[in-house]
């Protein structure tokens, strides 16, 4: 794999809200990994007190979503900016470099950013009542966790992607 990944995965709110000017942005698959409401929030959508409840990556399956192409000429800056996202925060994520497919064909390697099983914010799969109540009560940094939620499953059907069960999520958490 490359050492200076030109390319990061989007699967939730990287989608929507990159954070960066993107010179490129492309639908893509990333193949080993699915995404799930699998980590307590507790800055960007929860406090400590009241955590939300964010998408990570787990191992097995595929997931859809978008790459975006990092910048050149901010490239140093885009990648300090996506560690203190993305790790720093809260540090529930390993980053990671991996292949991911491309809608146009190309194969490139890219930033992910895959939940880590080890991190004491990691909920693993929840029931669905449980999901919904921390998403009901996540507040934090960024906005309500219902919020997150909607924007993901829109930014999905945007792309022609359905998750039925991120859409019952979202349906069932709704105010």
């Amino acid at each position: 794999m490359s050492a200076r990944p030109l390319w990061v995965f989007a699967y939730g709110s990287l989608m929507w809200n990159p954070g960066f000017e993107t010179p490129e942005t492309r639908p893509a698959r990333l193949h080993g990994f699915h995404r799930a409401f699998c980590i307590y929030s507790e800055h960007y959508r929860g406090t400590p007190k009241k955590p939300g409840l964010i998408l990570g990556l787990l191992a097995g399956g595929s997931c859809r979503g978008l790459a975006h192409r990092l910048p050149a000429a901010s490239y140093d800056e885009v990648r300090r900016y996506l560690w203190r996202r993305e790790i720093e925060n809260d540090g529930v994520y390993v980053e990671q470099v991996r292949p991911l497919h491309l809608a146009d064909g190309r194969t490139v390697p890219a930033l992910v950013y895959l939940a880590d099983r080890a991190h004491r914010q990691f909920a693993g799969k929840l029931p669905l009542a449980r999901s919904v109540a921390l998403v009901r009560q996540g507040t934090g940094a960024t906005g309500t966790n219902a919020e997150y939620v909607r924007n993901t499953v829109a930014h999905l059907r945007e792309l022609g992607l359905r998750d039925r069960t991120l859409e019952e999520l979202a349906r069932k958490a709704a105010p």
